[in-house]
Order: structure tokens, then C-alpha cells, then sequence
């Protein structure tokens, strides 16, 4: 028996794909050149659009368990290195590190505005994607900025508003792993290290979403343990899904890379879940195909090994 067949889930052949970077959009306010790399299928047309932001350190180059399986199956995946990347290497006093939770957002409209260019930067592409369906996705700090694009509130620590951030082009959102409310549940080096979490409020997102989190998540952030992470989908409104991962720490066994060394519960069913649930909420939501994500709502019921999957 495969990884794949002991979720017990279905799902679509891989079709072969092609990744293009670095792509660079010009932004002279950011103080860096945006690259970004764009994986896509190298057939079919009308191609949903997935806007993945990586984790506070990361870059284009991570998350390839992911994007390679959505790609692979019919989907047009953007990646950007954000000012956080270690790749970058922003010095501890650059004034740009108290809004780089803003920026991350600035980035993926400033992708969105430029899809056509970036579009036509991919051999083979031009003409092939359907820019009116977007669903945006992150793992981590990551998940915040995807949640920002659907509704959800930051309040910004050097101005004490809470602005409405969101862009209309995206239909929908996918947060792995995703920081919860904050208040007097962070922790104090929360607090003082990632004053961008002390105020979040989802009470806004009313876009249709899966959250996705582990349930030995116990991050150092906030004093509630893993539950912390559900927040997403215990605090937001309208069609929301929980896929609650069994046994999954923060890198939810492995989502962050093929041979990330970061990664404290390696397991390839785990990443084998996540990928497959993952997919097919995305051809669920963007109306390719019903049956995958019936089925996964159907064996992922209380008593599954691996992982529980419930919504609102």
C-alpha cells in the first residue's frame, strides 16, 4: 500500500509541470526587486490560481511537497521570497522589520496586478490562466497574509488601526498552521518579538476556507497550546473546514520541504494528507470537481488515523 492509499482519499493523476524563476517585479517603496517563481501544468487551460505564502523565513524555493502536487494537478501556484526571508537577510534594525507583515500583503496585490506579466514569463502559459479564480494560501506567518487577502484584521502596532486589507480577487483561502487570536493568550516573547499578532480579529472573513492544523502544535507563542491555531476556523465566519492533522507539530510532518532539516515530525503520510486534502478543497472551491472533497468530508470522521476533517 502506497502513502497516498493510506489516507484511504482519491484524487487525479500528476501531469507533468514547469517552474520559472526568478521573476522580478520592479518596487522601489519595498527596497527590494520582488522575485517570484511561477510553477504551473504544461497543459490544459483555464488554470485556477493558488497565491502561497511561505512561513517568516522561508522563500520562492520552499514548500515543494506542496506546490509541486497542486501544480502537477492542474493549478497555477506563485510563490514570492518576502522581506522576512533568512535569503534576504534584512539587519535587526532595517525600519522595515515592524511592517513586514503589511509588505507580505503589498507583495501578493502587487502579484495579482502584475499576473499577466507574470503570465507571459512562462513559456507555454500565456493565455492558459483563469485570473478570475484565486485562492490564496500560507503555512505559519504565512497564513496570516492569506488571511489578510480574505478579511482578517491586523491591528498594526504603529498606528493602533485595524484596516480592512482584503482584495476582492481572492475567492478563497487555505492557512496551515496559522497564529490565533492574540490578547493576553501570547506568550511575552510573542508580545515583544511579533507585535503583529497581539490584535488579530476574524470575525470579517466570510470567504469560504480550510484551515489546517496539527494537534501537537504547542508553539511558543500563546499559552493555549495547539488549540491556538484553530482560531481560523473557530473565530471566522461562513463556509469554513477544519482539517485537524493527528500526531502534526508546526511543519504539519514535513510541508516545508523535501529534505527540510526544520521539520520536529517527519511523516510522509502526514504530508500525504495534507497535500490530497489540500487539493481537493482547491477543485472544490474553485468548481473543477465536487467528488474528491465528498469524499474526503466522508473518511475523515472521527477514528481516522491520521487526521479529522469537520465544518461550519
Amino acid at each position: 500500500m502506497t502513502t497516498y492509499q493510506a489516507t484511504g482519499l482519491t484524487g487525479p493523476e500528476p501531469t507533468p509541470t514547469v517552474s520559472v524563476k526568478p521573476l522580478v517585479l520592479p518596487d522601489p517603496r519595498r527596497g527590494e526587486d520582488l522575485h517570484v517563481r511561477v510553477s504551473a501544468p504544461v497543459t490544459g487551460t483555464g488554470l485556477p490560481v493558488v497565491l502561497f505564502a511561505h512561513g517568516f523565513g522561508s522563500d520562492l524555493d520552499g514548500y515543494a511537497p506542496l506546490v509541486d502536487h497542486w501544480a502537477s494537478r492542474g493549478f497555477v501556484v506563485v510563490r514570492a521570497t518576502h522581506l522576512d526571508s533568512k535569503r534576504l537577510g534584512l539587519a535587526a534594525d532595517d525600519p522595515r522589520r515592524p511592517r513586514m507583515w503589511r509588505q507580505r500583503v503589498r507583495d501578493m496585490r502587487h502579484i495579482l496586478d502584475e499576473l499577466g506579466t507574470l503570465e507571459a514569463s512562462v513559456p507555454g502559459l500565456a493565455d492558459r490562466v483563469d485570473h478570475s479564480r484565486v485562492v490564496a494560501a500560507g503555512h505559519s506567518f504565512g497564513g496570516q497574509t492569506a488571511g489578510i487577502l480574505v478579511g482578517l484584521r491586523v491591528k498594526d502596532p504603529d498606528t493602533g488601526t485595524a484596516e480592512d486589507l482584503s482584495d476582492p480577487r481572492v475567492m478563497a483561502s487555505i492557512q496551515l498552521a496559522t497564529a490565533g487570536k492574540g490578547g493576553d493568550e501570547l506568550t511575552p516573547f510573542a508580545h515583544e518579538n511579533l507585535p503583529w499578532l497581539r490584535d488579530q480579529d476574524f470575525s470579517h472573513i466570510t470567504a469560504p476556507g480550510l484551515v489546517v492544523a496539527g494537534d501537537r502544535d504547542d508553539l511558543p507563542l500563546s499559552t493555549r497550546g495547539p488549540a491556538w491555531t484553530t482560531d481560523p476556523y473557530t473565530l471566522s465566519h461562513g463556509n469554513k473546514s477544519l482539517l485537524t492533522v493527528h500526531g502534526a507539530e508546526h511543519f504539519l510532518g514535513g510541508i516545508s520541504g523535501y529534505r527540510s532539516a526544520e521539520t520536529t515530525d517527519e511523516d510522509p503520510a502526514r504530508v500525504a494528507l495534507v497535500q490530497q486534502v489540500t487539493l481537493a478543497y482547491l477543485r472544490h472551491i474553485t468548481g473543477i470537481d465536487h467528488t474528491d472533497w465528498e469524499r474526503a468530508q466522508k473518511v475523515l470522521t472521527d477514528g481516522h488515523p491520521l487526521g479529522r476533517l469537520e465544518s461550519k
